[in-house]
């Protein structure tokens, strides 16, 4: 049976409405805006009610979707922005132990409102490994999206910094809408990345490369993942 999930954000109706949705699975969104990121500030009795409401619906929250990193990224040329960024990481990191959430999703910035330069590129390798170590104490799962900007556009450009950290608990999570846009070969990304993909996002996008209006590549898509084994109901 196929798998059908959905990334959500609990508002005032709680989480149990999910199993009525038929979702199998969620993904806890944590953008940048301050609704969300109080979320990582929830009391250890609210973690326990929804640790409760999954035992009891049966929908799990495999992972996190962490962009708030958007608004505060590890590359900023602000110390107290990185200071934030650091924060932000460790508490989602606590977070996802408390809730069982496996793998969170990391954005591919280094920088998203500033100017990306040599210096926003060094800061945020270096607040990338921090976090990798942090994570892996914690044996939770940190996976880079490949982004809608140039600086982690392909699984080509994350292999470089999979390469550097060298550690199982760093891996990628590919939007394959956003390969698509800036005209990959996305079956050859993903075989790149096979052995390394902790989940994927399945969407549509418009081209930002100046090619023809054009479409993910779906049948080719499953195509290379079921090649490799790789079960449809991970594809999240």
């Amino acid at each position: 049976m196929k798998k059908r999930w959905r990334k959500i954000s609990p508002g005032r109706s709680g989480w149990c409405w999910q199993k009525a949705a038929v979702f199998d699975f969620v993904e806890m969104s944590v953008d940048e805006t301050d609704e969300r990121l109080s979320r990582l500030d929830w009391s250890a009795a609210q973690r326990t009610s929804l640790v409760a409401a999954m035992i009891e619906t049966g929908v799990g929250i495999p992972s996190m979707c962490l962009s708030a990193h958007r608004r505060f990224p590890f590359g900023s040329r602000d110390e107290a922005v990185r200071e934030r960024a650091r924060e932000i990481m460790s508490k989602a990191i606590r977070l996802a132990r408390d809730l069982g959430i496996r793998t969170i999703q990391l954005a591919g910035y280094d920088v998203y409102y500033e100017d990306h330069d040599e210096g926003t590129r060094q800061r945020f390798a270096e607040g990338l490994a921090w976090a990798v170590e942090q994570a892996a104490a914690s044996q939770v799962m940190l996976a880079v999206e490949i982004m809608d900007t140039a600086f982690m556009n392909s699984i080509s450009k994350w292999k470089k910094w999979d390469e550097m950290l060298a550690s199982p608990w760093f891996t990628v999570y590919p939007d394959v809408g956003n390969l698509s846009a800036w005209g990959n070969d996305v079956p050859a990304e993903l075989k790149l990345g096979i052995d390394r993909i902790a989940a994927i996002h399945l969407k549509d996008t418009q081209p930002v490369t100046g090619q023809k209006s054009r479409t993910v590549p779906r049948r080719a898509v499953w195509r290379r993942l079921r090649r490799f084994r790789w079960h449809l109901q991970n594809a999240a």
